[in-house]
Parts: C-alpha cells; structure tokens; sequence
C-alpha cells in the first residue's frame, strides 16, 4: 500500500517542476521584452505608462468626467442693460480753477455764411487737459451749422489767430467768474457770459453740459456757443418758452429751466424758421 502510494505521487511532482521552469523561462521572456521596448521610448530609456498598461479602454478620471466650475463673475452689464457698479463711467474731472492766462488756436479758417463779416479767436486757458486748436475746430463746426447764424444771413464768421472782432475764452469756473464778474455778472461758478471783448464759456459747461438739456455735453456747447454768439451779434433780449412741447428758443436761458419747452441748440429749425418766443 505504501509503495503504491508512493508511485502514483512522483508524476505530479516532476509536473510541478516542469511548470516551475516554463513561468521562469516566460518570466524571464517577459523581462527581456520590457528592457527591449523601454529602451527605445521615453527620454533617457525610461519605461512610460504606455509601455506598462494594457491596451484596453481606461475609464477617465473624474477631474476630467466632471463638469467644468463656472467662471467667476465678470463686469459686463447685467441682464438688464445696466453697466456693473464698479464699471459705471465717472463724470471727467473738471478742475475748479486754473492760472487765469490762456493759449491761442493756431489756426486759421475760411469765412463762412452771409452778412456782416466777424473774425474770432478761440482761447483756452492754461493747465487745463483741453487742446486749443480742437476746441477752435469744433467751434467752427457749430458756427458752419445749416442751423446757425451764418446759414440765415446773421453773419458771416471766420476763425483766426490774431487781429479778431471777438475771442471765445473757454475757462475754468473760478476763471470764468472773475472773467463775467469784471462785467457785473454773477455766474456761480456755474454759466457762461459775454464781455466787452467776446465770449466766456465755463469749462465744467463745456465738459460736462447741463442737468436741463436733453442731450450730451457734446450738444450742448453748440447751445452755449450759439446763445452767447447770438448776444454778440446784437441781440441782446433773453426770450422765454413760447409753449409746452415746442423747441426753446437759442437766446433763452435754458439751464436755468424750460417752463415745459424742449431743450434746443440751434437757432432754427430744419425748415429755416427762427425759433422765438416771448421777451424776458
């Protein structure tokens, strides 16, 4: 019984030796492959995870399954149209007074409109963030107006640098008080005038308009040079609202308010007609 036993036991065991030396000699198969394959990838001979990894689908991790955090919060406008709080546009710095001594446009223009030829000069006072010869450019724009006085006979005027009928002075509001107050005129810190020489545009008018005026500032300098160079040209009379909803008149004092007109820049409208309305 014994010897028996023992027969049938040796077969298994020369089995078992045989398949320990056929995972050796794969193992070793193995290696050697992996030494091959490494050694012509991946800088300096390294092994890279290609290499390892079995060619099968890999799931993706979860930082890349996730979805994206939102952005963070921008500054655009909002849904509604309204600009964000920290975007909203400052009014420009209008300095409160300056110097007092003031720079002529260099420049030089050809007469415009018909009637009694008047030459002017546009100043700009010193130390102030305004070029003199843009601000003379844009005044003879207004003046060329087919709206103005040049258009309907009132005038003919020409920009010059010297040797001018009157000066258009644009000045900060404490320049511009001392300026009008030579003349007996209180302006506030705030309005334009006209002087024996000419005319006094306040700079924070110019800049920044006027709270009664339906417009941009850039509209209503034509307002402010259109009324002071219509007291130039002798009409001396403030006039009043000439009825609800109508336009008000060039020569009324419209930053003071309307009385129910609509605010206006130009001494006619667009089929030549005087805009008028009752003597102050």
């Amino acid at each position: 019984m014994r010897g028996k036993r023992r027969g049938r036991g040796r077969p298994p065991a020369r089995l078992a030796l045989v398949a320990l030396g056929l995972v050796a000699v794969l193992l070793g198969a193995g290696a050697a492959v992996a030494a091959w394959r490494g050694g012509g990838t991946g800088e300096g001979g390294a092994t890279t995870t290609a290499d390892v990894l079995p060619a099968s689908p890999v799931a993706p991790s979860p930082e890349l399954s996730s979805p994206k955090p939102p952005p963070p919060p921008s500054s655009s406008p909002s849904p509604s149209g309204e600009p964000a709080e920290e975007e909203s546009p400052e009014a420009p710095h209008v300095p409160a007074s300056g110097p007092g001594t003031f720079t002529t446009a260099r420049a030089h223009g050809d007469p415009v409109g018909e009637g009694p030829p008047r030459r002017y000069r546009v100043q700009v006072e010193n130390g102030i963030d305004l070029s003199a010869k843009e601000a003379a450019a844009e005044i003879e724009r207004i003046l060329d107006h087919p709206h103005g006085w040049a258009a309907h006979g009132r005038g003919s005027f020409q920009l010059v640098s010297a040797n001018a009928d009157f000066v258009i002075r644009i000045a900060t509001p404490a320049t511009a008080d001392k300026l009008c107050g030579a003349q007996g005129l209180d302006t506030h810190g705030e309005l334009n005038c006209e002087t024996v020489d000419g005319v006094v545009v306040n700079l924070r008018r110019w800049i920044l308009g006027s709270p009664t005026f339906e417009g941009p500032a850039s509209e209503y300098r034509h307002l402010i040079i259109n009324h002071e160079v219509g007291h130039e040209i002798g009409l001396r009379t403030h006039l009043g609202c000439s009825g609800p909803g109508r336009l008000a008149p060039v020569m009324m004092q419209q930053i003071k308010g309307l009385d129910g007109c609509t605010s206006n820049a130009w001494p006619y409208d667009k089929n030549g007609k005087y805009i008028t309305g009752p003597e102050l």
